[in-house]
């Protein structure tokens, strides 16, 4: 049984370097042989000054490595960015440790949560830089809470990760390398929501750098800059160009934007044919005998306009590593083939998200009439019951999968059987009964009359993303849907165009995966409810409401139910009484039946070349678990 890893948050504990060896001996440290030239020129500091006073030691998986050589990957060419965020960016104030079982410091060297799990205090490590030489401390993360988290027009909805009852947390600075982290009532769950993906966000807003974009800091300058900018209408729009909260471009575009990730942009995420970063010569991390991280020199992402490219790339040993769009059941076969020539290896990948292949209605469409149909549950119901998920597994998914809805995977602890299968069922007949009484009157093709008088028409965005199949599993949907009398009409676009149409919410509906299954089922809820705005997208205006009740739209009281029901998971503060609240968030969420789930998923796999060491088997990768970025840095060619 599958069990996440604590909280940690009550009984006042100190998480004082659990997640390093301190160095025992005198601290003569090592660095890549690449940098040796610019320290003798002056242009760098001895390695020995670029690292904080005690670095993050990593803990390696076969042993202390080499350094050299260029990691070749591949990316898709449009809105795929979040490939270079999962390889290169995860660097945060806690991380989980090697075996995914605790979370442990990181960027700081001790947390000390208070019995009542309201108050977080974190102690930075000593002479820690930005990778231009800048030194990182408590006010950079001062600028993110008051110059951007607290600033609506930067900020306009909150993440729900730094919310609690409806109030933000407030950020209070103790001394340079010391910061407090108080909700105002207790938060069980806060270092494990901090140890994900969305736990950057107070570790990115270099303030030496962006505070020259923000009017508070730069009035006068500011009418020069956007002189300089003809694509920058006002301050906001040029603070915004040069960083994002959610690591999608311009984050990827901007060579100049300080890191304190173990690589450094020197080719954008544009319009070239590659991207390309190299090593981050001020990184904080060191291996066990005090090399400077990461390995290996540098890293670059081929862009492709197809998987089936990326799988030939692959096979014909031009890439060295590959994870996603083309690993599953549909490329298997010839992935496994294809080893001697690739000179790569499989590596077990624990990417167990809660559905493959998930529906999702917008429940806050602007249209009155899709919306009132969209959210009558019987409705959604019926769509469930028209699709025949067993033939969808056995023709796309070559037979791998399971039917069923969004729901924790039977490994975990949540697993409920019930939530799993619930009009799971392939039943047409079932479907058109319902529907008569939602909508009786037909066009004379058979296909459903809205109030209106007018053919109920639901227009479904479609990007083929991740290997996943979404067009063929839509061209069957449209057809099974078409049984019962709904017009589903697929409008094909890649996951830049979709990410538009999320956020204006412009889109009726699309197929997306569903995240939530396993490492990620009590802190990453957004497939079980509206929770925030980051790909899952199923009624992003009451998503802004559970952040900030003073914006977006106020939902129903079901809604609402859901949202203190899991509101009470986030603030328990033990174990027991965290599964308990889970369980009955988890049984309102089934009751609304928020998405519509077509198939479980099956273990995947990355592909590693085989020269490369300290590759971790089993890594969990998914939703906001950004891997294999935390551990990459110890990845070395064996050669």
């Amino acid at each position: 049984m599958f069990k996440p890893g604590r909280s940690l948050a009550a009984g006042a504990i100190a998480l004082a370097l659990m997640a390093t060896t301190t160095l025992s001996w005198a601290q003569e440290y090592g660095q890549a042989p690449t940098l040796d030239a610019r320290v003798e020129a002056g242009e760098l500091p001895p390695v020995d000054e670029r690292l904080p006073a005690n670095p993050y030691v990593e803990t390696m998986v076969d042993g202390v490595g080499k350094y050299g050589g260029t990691l070749r990957t591949t990316i898709l060419a449009n809105g795929d960015h979040y490939n270079l965020t999962r390889t290169i960016a995860n660097e945060l104030l806690v991380r989980w440790n090697p075996e995914w079982t605790e979370v442990v410091p990181s960027l700081a060297e001790e947390v000390i949560a208070s019995d009542d799990a309201t108050t977080f205090t974190f102690k930075l490590r000593e002479g820690l830089k930005w990778s231009d030489g800048e030194p990182f401390t408590v006010d950079d993360i001062m600028f993110w809470y008051e110059d951007v988290f607290l600033n609506t027009a930067l900020t306009p909805d909150k993440n729900p990760i730094f919310v609690v009852g409806g109030e933000p947390v407030v950020v209070t600075k103790i001394d340079e390398d010391t910061v407090e982290f108080k909700f105002n009532s207790p938060y069980g769950l806060f270092l494990q929501q901090l140890a994900y993906g969305q736990g950057h966000l107070p570790v990115i807003y270099p303030k030496h750098y962006l505070s020259q974009f923000h009017e508070k800091y730069n009035a006068e300058g500011i009418p020069d800059l956007l002189a300089q900018d003809s694509t920058a209408a006002d301050w906001v729009a040029l603070f915004n160009s040069k960083v994002s909260v959610t690591f999608q471009p311009p984050y990827w575009q901007n060579l100049d934007l300080p890191t304190l990730n173990p690589y450094v942009l020197t080719v954008p995420y544009a319009d070239s044919d590659r991207v390309e970063a190299v090593r981050n010569p001020y990184y904080w991390k060191v291996d066990s005998e005090g090399n400077q991280l990461p390995y290996i020199d540098r890293v670059t992402w081929a862009k492709l306009d197809d998987p089936q490219l990326m799988l030939l790339r692959m096979t014909g040993g031009e890439l060295d590593f590959a994870f996603r769009h083309i690993n599953n059941s549909t490329y298997k076969s010839v992935l496994f083939d294809g080893q001697e020539t690739g000179n790569y290896r499989f590596v077990d990948v624990k990417d167990l998200p809660a559905n493959d292949a998930t529906l999702l209605l917008n429940l806050n469409v602007e249209d009155p009439i899709k919306n009132e149909i969209f959210n009558n549950k019987d409705f959604r119901i019926a769509l469930s019951h028209a699709i025949d998920r067993q033939e969808i597994i056995d023709l796309v998914y070559v037979g791998q999968g399971a039917p069923s809805q969004v729901a924790p995977q039977p490994e975990h602890e949540l697993y409920n059987e019930e939530m799993s299968t619930q009009y799971t069922e392939y039943d047409p007949d079932l479907a058109n009964s319902m529907l008569d009484e939602i909508m009786p009157e037909k066009d004379g093709q058979g296909f459903r009359l809205g109030p209106d008088g007018q053919r109920f028409t639901i227009n479904f965005m479609v990007a083929d993303v991740f290997g996943l199949s979404y067009p063929d599993i839509m061209q069957m949907v449209q057809q099974y849907a078409a049984d019962v009398g709904i017009d589903i009409q697929i409008r094909t676009t890649d996951r830049a165009r979709l990410n538009t149409m999320w956020y204006a919410n412009e889109q009726d509906a699309y197929i997306w995966n569903c995240v939530g299954g396993l490492s990620e089922a009590y802190t990453d809820v957004r497939c079980y409810i509206p929770f925030q705005k980051a790909d899952i997208f199923m009624a992003s205006k009451w998503s802004e409401w559970y952040s900030d009740p003073n914006t977006g739209e106020e939902p129903p009281q079901r809604v609402k139910d859901a949202y203190d029901a899991y509101d009470a998971v986030k603030a328990a503060v033990t174990d027991e009484d965290r599964l308990a609240k889970m369980k009955e968030f988890l049984a309102i969420s089934a009751d609304n039946l928020f998405t519509i789930g077509i198939s479980r998923p099956m273990p995947k796999y990355m592909l590693v070349n085989n020269d490369i060491r300290n590759v971790v088997e089993g890594i969990p990768i998914t939703g906001n678990l950004w891997h294999p970025a935390p551990t990459l840095t110890q990845w070395y060619f064996d050669r």
